[in-house]
């Protein structure tokens, strides 16, 4: 992996809790507050800059820059929630660009997996555990947060394990 293991340790304590309350928030109110997209970003503004060399940090910061105008486009194209788009700019620096494919394919697993354990949930009686979710009554939308921040988690403790 191209990411450093150093860096996706330390981004991994404070950049997990909002993995897991973006997913949560999605299920439940089938929204990602800004407030936790902009977290995510400061977390990466001020833990990037001590634990990447400077210009991996820049770079990084273009990524969400160029990630957040890709959202804006899709998001007035329909294609992906604003909430969504937001959350995956924020989300971009802490990916290395050698491990794109490698992020692709846990976000492809991690949607597929994510999709089939919601659709199944949803028409058995394990409903009953969060009755209340927007997300069980949507029709054929799907909370994106629980594959985003699932995959960013993922690709971190990855990171943490098999970085370079």
């Amino acid at each position: 992996m191209s990411v450093s293991a150093a860096a996706a340790l330390w981004f991994l304590p404070f950049v997990l809790p909002i993995c897991f309350f973006v997913a949560l928030s999605d299920l439940r109110d089938m929204r990602i507050p800004n407030q936790s997209v902009l977290l995510l970003a400061a977390i990466f503004l001020i833990v990037g800059l001590f634990v990447l060399p400077l210009s991996t940090y820049g770079t990084r910061l273009l990524q969400l820059g160029l990630v957040l105008i890709i959202g804006i486009v899709l998001n007035a194209a329909g294609a992906v929630g604003a909430g969504d788009a937001k959350f995956a700019a924020a989300a971009a620096p802490y990916v290395a660009v050698g491990d794109l494919r490698l992020l692709i394919a846990i976000f492809a697993a991690n949607l597929l997996a994510a999709f089939a354990t919601h659709r199944l949930v949803k028409y058995t009686p394990l409903r009953r555990i969060a009755p209340n979710w927007k997300s069980w009554d949507v029709g054929w939308k799907f909370p994106m947060g629980l594959s985003l921040g699932a995959t960013l988690a993922i690709y971190l403790i990855f990171g943490a394990m098999f970085g370079s």
